[in-house]
């Protein structure tokens, strides 16, 4: 039988594959709340990388919101796993030293709670998913009728443990105000337009609207001791499946339960405006900027919203994974067609036909199986955040590949006999989704229903976009993607 992995199976393994750090020199000096594959093969290599650098012992804390299988999984395995490079050429293993302890949210919010006043911990990750900040999706503010929310707020009476992230975060900075107000930074790493400036008013509007004595004093405080840099994140990581595990096991000759896969690229760009000390996350080779915003927009408007479009075009196509979209006739012209569609709306400093190459590169990649069907999830938080702003720039007539996108989109919310949408995604606003299909023979009512939806009225009030995806829809539902 293979031993699992932990610290005693760490002599057996190769130079190359063991960590780059001890884990027991760690302290618990980052809280990453999210404990997610992307996370594991992202932020968590470059913290260790950062670690082994500087010779600092910056670990993460790690926190689950829901699924306790990575935490039982870290728990189990001395807090180590393994990340997986998938090279066009081949893959290579190596086990990662960054957690000290594992968490979840709710049954260990004592300890969570007891972190965010450690004079140690001075940084706080996220990587939450678009839904995780409960934003409304006209004013992009917290949603307060959300019911989740309106739970947590009503636990701030008596400081009940939260339930949602953004609750946690709120009690987080209470108690650390509290517990004398050392600076300390919340950095967002999901893919959102300005996620730190995003992360900050949710967590500033809840503490408003919450009950806690200090409130007001705790506003105070954050404007100055509590940094939100934006950042951007870059890294492709599929679901890893049982075909890499039983790699990773024969890489490593010992059994690994909770391995991460990713494409070998990776990127992370940081606003310079933290407000504590943070791990030097450039000596890994993160980068730190002035303002991210060129860099974010590219990244969301080209690599994110080219994931979102072939994710429901190749869905309708029935293809399974991005790189079998790049497989076929029209795969590689939707990237370059979308780009081109984008390119005007970005800053002209950047480099988009590179950009652009790189990507479709990234996306061929034959050892990476990304599936479209998790790419395609939540949805009606994904769309406006990678498309909308191009679809009011230019129109249905100046992007006509996204418009066709957006087709793809539409006809991917049709509920399924099994009450689920058509190709198995899921998506919070699924019950909303599906109402708008009541009146399906009238497809121009049903796509205008679906963007007053996403949150985007004025998209739904143009008329020539409606009739445009409407009349796409035919072809879409049939599998054939014609491009234009």
């Amino acid at each position: 039988m293979t031993p699992a992995l932990g610290l005693a199976a760490l002599s057996a393994l190769t130079t190359a594959q063991r960590p780059l750090v001890d884990p027991r020199e760690l302290r618990s000096r980052v809280l990453h709340i999210g404990l997610g594959a992307f996370q594991r093969a992202h932020q968590a290599v470059y913290t260790e990388a950062a670690t082994a650098a500087a010779g600092v012992g910056w670990g993460i804390a790690g926190v689950a919101p829901g699924s306790a299988a990575t935490v039982e999984g870290l728990r189990a395995q001395d807090n180590l796993y393994s990340v997986t490079d998938l090279a066009p050429d081949g893959a290579s293993t190596r086990v990662v030293a960054a957690f000290t302890e594992a968490l979840r949210l709710q049954p260990d919010a004592d300890r969570v709670r007891a972190l965010f006043t450690s004079d140690d911990l001075t940084t706080v990750t996220l990587t939450i998913t678009e839904k995780g900040y409960h934003r409304r999706g006209d004013t992009g503010g917290l949603d307060l009728t959300s019911a989740a929310i309106a739970e947590d707020l009503a636990r701030t009476a008596d400081d009940r443990s939260a339930h949602t992230v953004v609750g946690a975060l709120a009690a987080g900075l209470v108690a650390r105000y509290r517990a004398g107000g050392a600076p300390i930074d919340i950095v967002s790493c999901d893919n959102m337009t300005a996620n730190g400036a995003a992360t900050a008013r949710a967590v500033r509007e809840f503490l408003t609207a919450s009950s806690f004595a200090d409130r007001d004093a705790v506003l105070a405080w954050s404007q100055t001791s509590v940094g939100f840099p934006n950042t951007v994140v870059d890294r492709i990581v599929p679901t890893t499946t049982d075909d890499d595990r039983t790699a990773v096991a024969a890489a490593l000759g010992v059994t690994d339960r909770i391995p991460v896969v990713g494409e070998p690229y990776r990127q992370w760009v940081l606003e310079d405006s933290f407000a504590a000390p943070r791990p030097a996350w450039e000596l890994a080779g993160a980068g730190f900027v002035d303002d991210v915003a060129p860099y974010q927009l590219m990244k969301l408007r080209m690599l994110n919203g080219s994931h979102s479009a072939m994710a429901y075009l190749g869905l309708a196509a029935g293809c399974r994974t991005v790189a079998d979209v790049l497989s076929t006739s029209w795969g590689e012209k939707l990237v370059r067609g979308l780009a081109a569609e984008v390119a005007p709306t970005l800053p002209g400093a950047l480099d988009v036909p590179a950009y652009t190459d790189a990507l479709v590169a990234r996306f061929s990649n034959p050892s990476m199986r990304d599936q479209l069907r998790r790419i395609g999830c939540d949805g009606s938080l994904k769309v406006g955040e990678r498309w909308f702003g191009v679809l009011r720039r230019l129109g249905a007539s100046g992007a006509p590949v996204l418009t066709l996108a957006l087709a793809g989109w539409v006809n991917a919310t049709r509920p399924a006999a099994d009450g689920g949408q058509w190709f198995g995604t899921t998506d919070p606003a699924g019950t909303a989704l599906a109402e708008n299909w009541r009146d399906a023979d009238d497809p121009v009512a049903v796509v205008a229903a679906l963007l007053r939806t996403a949150g985007a009225d004025d998209l739904a009030g143009d008329a020539e976009l409606v009739r445009t995806v409407a009349a796409l829809l035919p072809a879409v539902q049939a599998g054939r993607i014609d491009l234009p």
